[in-house]
């Protein structure tokens, strides 16, 4: 009996991934309609899908996520990550295997859907999200370009063109494109299931940080910590950060080759240091100090983005797991006598934290505050906190 006698009808595909090498996954588009192009990664996290879309340091990247059940919370205001809401949506594309369900929460405002296409976020499900894992591992992160035509009308040798010709992320600079275009102000803490967002009325150091794509939950337990925070573009000076009498600088994670960022923020991390003023680093910040500091960093084969990766504190002998995404790493054989190694992955070996010897500034490969562990990592921010304790005690000695 045919398909036709039973009445049924084959799907049609109307989103594709069109790898560099010529490779085409079909699938069925959701969000935006369009196409973008982007590095391919693989995400294991089970949860947070939201905030991991609109995670600034997944600028220039199409997502694809191992769970097969994504959306079924929904989505809302309060959860996205990225600080620069004028800025472009951070991952450029999504893949999912299920299709996405009704949400299915009390925070829920939005189907992801709807989310997605709002946001110009191009998406595509119904593919064996599996294989194209283990293609990834394979093979490393591939260019690719996401397209999503409802019309299912797709020039596949152009795709193909497109997505060949793409340079990738080496040597490609995305700061600018998430980074806030001025000086802001932070006072907003942690959420309370009963209370939601609080707000940081006493707070006792000055942080100022520099936006290289600086994340909310950030902020927020910079806040948790006592801070108040001055949020900078990624090309303030150096003179204009003194100026504003910082207790202690952060840098922020954020996307692309962070060589390519290092060209003019490394001089102002440098001259920061010269005066020994408090430093904390996470994600491309532990790039930048480590750039600034004569390192160097390299492209890594798969990258790491998940939320259950074991890294341990060589300061504290103690394991934690955390919350990654990046797809650069720094390269330990480079670091000099007088910066110590206080973390690494056990998955790869892989760097994951340096601390300086003569001067106060330490910085993490990992999201201490997307609390995966639950809280496993949320010491740091105490840690920075106690930096600058010390470095005010100096001065009034």
């Amino acid at each position: 009996m045919t398909e036709k006698e039973e009445g049924w009808t084959t799907p049609v595909a109307t989103a594709l991934l069109v790898l560099a090498d010529g490779t085409v996954l079909e699938g069925f588009g959701l969000g935006a309609a369009g196409e973008a192009v982007g590095e391919v990664c693989f995400n294991t996290a089970m949860t947070g899908y939201q905030e991991i879309l609109t995670d600034p340091s997944y600028a220039g990247q199409i997502v694809t996520f191992t769970f097969p059940h994504i959306g079924n919370v929904g989505t809302n205001e309060e959860d996205i990550e990225t600080a620069n809401l004028a800025a472009a949506a951070a991952a450029c594309g999504v893949v999912v295997h299920a299709p996405i369900t009704d949400p299915s929460n009390h925070r829920a405002t939005r189907h992801l859907d709807q989310w997605l296409r709002a946001r110009g976020i191009i998406g595509l499900s119904g593919i064996d999200t599996r294989a194209l894992t283990s293609y990834i591992r394979d093979h490393g992160m591939p260019n690719a370009v996401i397209a999503h035509h409802p019309d299912a009308k797709f020039d596949i040798p152009a795709l193909k063109a497109k997505a060949a010709a793409w340079p990738g992320l080496v040597g490609m600079d995305l700061v600018p494109d998430v980074t806030s275009a001025q000086r802001s102000t932070w006072d907003e803490t942690s959420w309370d299931p009963e209370l939601g967002y609080g707000k940081q009325s006493v707070p006792k150091y000055h942080v100022v940080a520099i936006d290289y794509g600086i994340k909310r939950n950030i902020l927020r337990l910079l806040a948790d910590a006592g801070c108040a925070v001055t949020v900078v573009p990624a090309t303030a000076t150096a003179q204009e950060i003194v100026a504003l009498k910082p207790d202690g600088v952060f840098l922020s994670n954020g996307p692309g080759d962070p060589a390519a960022t290092g060209v003019y923020a490394v001089p102002v991390i440098k001259n920061l240091l010269e005066r020994r003023i408090p430093t904390f680093g996470i994600c491309l910040g532990h790039q930048m100090l480590a750039l600034a500091i004569g390192a160097k960093t390299q492209k890594m084969h798969q990258g790491h983005h998940g939320a259950n990766h074991p890294v341990k504190d060589f300061t504290t002998e103690k394991v934690e797991i955390v919350s990654m995404n990046h797809g650069f790493a720094v390269d330990r054989s480079t670091l000099p006598e007088f910066a110590e190694e206080t973390h690494r992955s056990l998955f790869d070996g892989s760097n994951c934290g340096i601390a300086l010897k003569d001067r106060p500034a330490f910085s993490v490969q990992h999201h201490p505050e997307a609390s995966p562990g639950p809280r496993d990592s949320h010491y740091l921010f105490r840690r920075f906190v106690e930096m600058m304790e010390k470095a005010r005690g100096r001065e009034n000695a």
